[in-house]
């Protein structure tokens, strides 16, 4: 299956609930790779590389989950892959 990238960017309750945290388990279990990142206007980027339903399955778990977070609205926008990444991983 053909893999694609997407950025995703959540808002909501999404900072100081263990969002990045959850998004590194959820991609464990969907094997994608990628990353998180906390935004300084309180939403979370997510950069997510697999294929259509790996990526769903992902996403699916990230919003079904956690109880503490609360996503009000994710935009999402396909970009180029990553042909050399290899892990999920938490950015800083």
């Amino acid at each position: 299956m053909e893999k694609i990238r997407l950025e995703l960017h959540y808002y909501g309750r999404v900072q100081g609930v263990g969002f990045r945290y959850w998004a590194h388990t959820q991609a464990i279990k969907a094997k994608v790779t990628g990353w998180a990142r906390n935004e300084y206007d309180g939403s979370v980027t997510v950069q997510v590389q697999g294929t259509s339903e790996q990526i769903d399955l992902f996403m699916h778990g990230v919003a079904n989950g956690n109880r503490f977070i609360q996503i009000r609205k994710i935009e999402k926008k396909q970009i180029p892959l990553d042909k050399d990444e290899r892990q999920f991983g938490v950015r800083y």
